[in-house]
């Protein structure tokens, strides 16, 4: 955290043209407590969103102690939660008049305009932010961090599904037990989205945001609450005691089998709710095998569901696998074309996600992969253009990731010492098995020789 000198309020809110280390770029938008700022950090060159709050929001009434408490427990978290699907907390500040706090920067809108009825998403798209959302708080859980306040309003949309979780300022963190009753303090939280247990203000534990993430869902795939009253005594009351009407009769197009996901998501008994962020996930990607996944569209939740499963990435973090999930080029080819032709250039290599392939030399076959397995990676290995000397094709219906190593060297350190970890791996396994193959050959050929009669060994 940096603490910057503390200038007069006048001088912060009228001239706004630097705070701190970050240059002020445009207003992006206010509310009531603060104003939302698009920012440039001097120091790491990069845009980030500054949200400076009103000095008056955060003194005074018992609303305004428990709001400042809540911006203190998200402040907590600031470098804690490093996630493709979390907005990033870089840095806070609170002191006296000088109140702000800066986020990662990120061009999109909240879910909440896909909550109307005229502008649901499609039902694959919501499955698959759904998804990542699952991922995300998965990981937050271990962490020690349970968000608390999970609806699409909290839930920032960038292109078609990628999204960043953001607000975690009613999070209950490990270290910070003390915030177990923010979310009900002074009408904090959102009533609507709350878990009966959380209603009840019982200890809290994950399955309370997989209850907040399960309406969500509903939400966004039927454009209503799945319970709705005039006040906020009776709608807690239906939360309580009262089922959901079926998101079948609510649209007509969701699956019988994405409805069942929802209705577990949502049940009011712990035990019958989902225990565990992988079992969710695993129903969610069993979805989308059996009514969403076609021949020419391969989503991210098919994406990293085959990375989590493939050997060459058993050591690599979830955070890890979503990142090489985006530096891959994935495609899906049928059986009998060519991926690689003998003679072509480049220095791409290949992992193979579903399906088999042949290795062809001059129409000889050399050898046979299945799924998991590489090829390509010499030229990867040798770090400059290279003439591939076999032909590979399509011995079935095939899924692989292509990855180009000009765009590895923009990874993270950690991701490339991954990769080369699993590759040099995956050499030692392949050296062992042609000992293996070599020694085979050499006994055979010691067995023949013994077996020639003597006169006609050549002296």
């Amino acid at each position: 955290m940096i603490v910057v000198p503390r200038p007069a309020a006048s001088s912060i809110y009228q001239a706004m043209k630097r705070i701190g280390k970050y240059e002020i770029v445009r207003k992006l938008g206010s509310g009531a407590t603060s104003t939302v700022y698009l920012a440039q950090d001097l120091f790491n060159n990069q845009q980030v969103a500054l949200k400076m709050f009103t000095p008056d929001s955060l003194r005074g009434s018992m609303q305004a102690n428990a709001y400042h408490k809540l911006l203190l427990t998200e402040a907590s978290l600031a470098g804690k939660l490093s996630h493709p699907h979390i907005m990033k907390i870089f840095d806070a500040v609170m002191d006296g008049e000088l109140n702000y706090m800066v986020m990662e920067y990120v061009a999109g809108e909240t879910l909440e305009r896909h909550t109307e009825a005229d502008q649901l998403l499609p039902i694959s798209t919501v499955a698959e932010i759904i998804y990542k959302c699952s991922n995300a708080l998965a990981y937050a859980q271990q962490q020690g961090v349970i968000h608390r306040d999970i609806k699409p309003a909290n839930i920032l949309l960038c292109g078609q599904s990628d999204i960043k979780i953001s607000d975690f300022g009613a999070a209950l963190v490990e270290t910070h037990q003390q915030s177990q009753q923010l979310t009900q303090v002074a009408g904090l939280g959102s009533p609507a989205y709350m878990s009966p247990e959380q209603i009840q203000d019982m200890p809290l534990t994950h399955q309370t945001d997989i209850y907040s993430l399960g309406v969500t869902m509903y939400k966004l795939l039927s454009g209503r609450l799945p319970f709705s009253a005039d006040n906020s005594y009776s709608l807690l009351y239906l939360i309580m005691h009262n089922d959901p009407p079926p998101l079948t009769m609510l649209r007509p197009e969701v699956s019988p089998e994405l409805s069942a996901i929802v209705q577990r998501a949502m049940q009011k008994d712990l035990s019958l709710r989902y225990p565990t962020w992988d079992e969710f996930a695993r129903d969610l990607v069993s979805f989308f095998n059996l009514n969403v996944v076609t021949q020419t569209e391969i989503y991210d939740v098919e994406k990293f569901d085959i990375l989590r499963a493939l050997e060459f990435f058993r050591n690599f973090s979830d955070v890890e696998l979503w990142e090489v999930l985006r530096l891959g080029a994935w495609r899906k080819v049928r059986k009998g074309e060519a991926i690689l032709r003998e003679g072509d250039h480049g220095r791409e290599f290949f992992i193979l996600g579903h399906g088999v392939v042949k290795v062809l030399k001059q129409g000889r076959l050399l050898s046979t992969l299945y799924k998991g397995d590489c090829f390509g990676e010499m030229a990867h290995l040798s770090e400059r253009d290279f003439m591939r000397t076999t032909d590979v094709v399509a011995e079935s219906d095939v899924t692989l990731m292509e990855i180009n190593p000009d765009v590895l060297e923009r990874a993270t350190a950690g991701c490339r010492f991954q990769i080369d970890h699993a590759f040099l791996r995956l050499l030692v396994q392949r050296l062992g098995g042609a000992n293996v193959r070599l020694s085979s050959l050499l006994g055979d050929r010691i067995e023949g020789v013994a077996g020639i009669p003597e006169p006609l060994i050549l002296k």
